[in-house]
């Protein structure tokens, strides 16, 4: 399929704000058609990027949580009976039993801007034309944990495989969740560790692991009718991103743009087979967004624009294959700055399709 969201705003997840109304009130102010849950880390360890998406390990007790880290536990007498059902309850929710499915929710402590989104949106859905979800991406959540030798578990196959479905039975059931509600669905698997790949200490990441866990979770998005995306905010190699089963990546194309330039043949290939690109175009660092209005950032994504027509990529479906995005999440900023930056996306989105922006 081709995705064309036209230049629509949306966000990356995170929001500094504690009180989960106060986030959406923002989002559905500045980014009404394509609204996303809001991650908010400030409310404490429960709600940390990578810790929300352990919970369902943790509930079986193959993840060991102290109160100050999470870590595999191997050794425990437990450990296989532990395994079995697990993957038991893997492949039932996989096959379609709910009740498995809801093995794998958000713990409500763990995630109350995504309960509160899902409160808000039975009250009606308002302008909104897509939802948008998140997970935290398999290289970003395995090797946050270890076991118990103090080993990142992306380096243990199976500790591996146990991370990575868990989070694609998690992207299910939030794609069951939001689908509900009768519009499309977009999920982001967002993975800012991507950045390791080709790293001489990470030599034995390789190219086949990462595209086999990518597919993995996109295809548990694809099996619930949502679109799967994937942001990391780093200079990664986007060939990765490119060639994995996705309709959407999401880049910080304020910092990074450059770093597209030598993956230009996978670009092309992804935007010919429909996929779009969210360009993280409002600065999330250093106070940057405070320098910039509108009509600056539109002048930084036309030069980038024409640095790719150039090399032979189509203006148009740069145009309509887009989304505008924050370059990265907003949860360690002050709510000021956070609300600028989701000023300033719904300021240039609204500026590209009224044709006052760039063509």
């Amino acid at each position: 399929m081709i995705f064309e969201p036209g230049g629509m705003a949306t966000g990356i997840g995170s929001m500094p704000q504690h009180d989960p109304a106060d986030a959406l009130d923002m989002i559905k102010k500045y980014l009404p058609e394509i609204p996303h849950w809001p991650q908010l880390p400030q409310r404490g360890r429960e709600e940390h990027f990578v810790n929300q998406f352990l919970k369902p390990l943790v509930k079986t007790g193959l993840l060991v949580d102290d109160g100050n880290k999470t870590f595999f536990d191997t050794t425990k007498d437990d450990w296989d009976s532990r395994l079995t059902e697990f993957y038991t309850t893997y492949l039932a929710a996989e096959e379609g039993d709910l009740a498995a499915l809801n093995e794998f929710a958000l713990p409500v402590e763990a995630a109350a801007g995504f309960y509160a989104f899902l409160e808000d949106l039975q009250k009606g859905a308002g302008d909104a034309r897509m939802l948008k979800g998140h997970v935290v991406g398999p290289i970003s959540a395995a090797f946050q944990v270890k076991d118990e030798r103090g080993r990142f578990a992306y380096y243990d196959e199976q500790l591996r495989d146990l991370v990575v479905k868990s989070i694609a039975s998690s992207a299910a059931w939030q794609g069951t969740k939001l689908g509900r509600f009768g519009l499309p669905v977009l999920i982001f698997i967002d993975d800012p560790a991507l950045g390791i790949y080709g790293q001489s200490s990470y030599i034995t990441v390789t190219r086949e692991m990462i595209l086999e866990d990518f597919s993995t979770i996109s295809q548990a998005i694809h099996g619930t009718g949502a679109l799967a995306g994937a942001h990391s905010c780093d200079a990664i190699d986007w060939s990765l991103l490119f060639e994995a089963e996705l309709e959407v990546v999401s880049f910080d194309a304020y910092n990074y743009f450059s770093s597209l330039i030598p993956f230009i043949p996978s670009l092309k290939s992804f935007l010919s087979r429909g996929g779009a690109l969210a360009w993280g175009l409002i600065p999330t660092t250093n106070g940057r967004a405070m320098d910039e209005d509108a009509d600056s950032l539109l002048g930084i994504l036309d030069g980038e624009w024409s640095e790719l027509t150039g090399r032979g990529i189509d203006r148009d479906t740069l145009l309509k294959q887009c989304l505008i995005t924050p370059a990265c999440g907003t949860g360690l900023l002050d709510p000021a700055s956070a609300e600028r930056i989701y000023q300033l996306a719904s300021q240039v989105s609204q500026r590209m399709r009224s044709g006052k922006g760039i063509r």
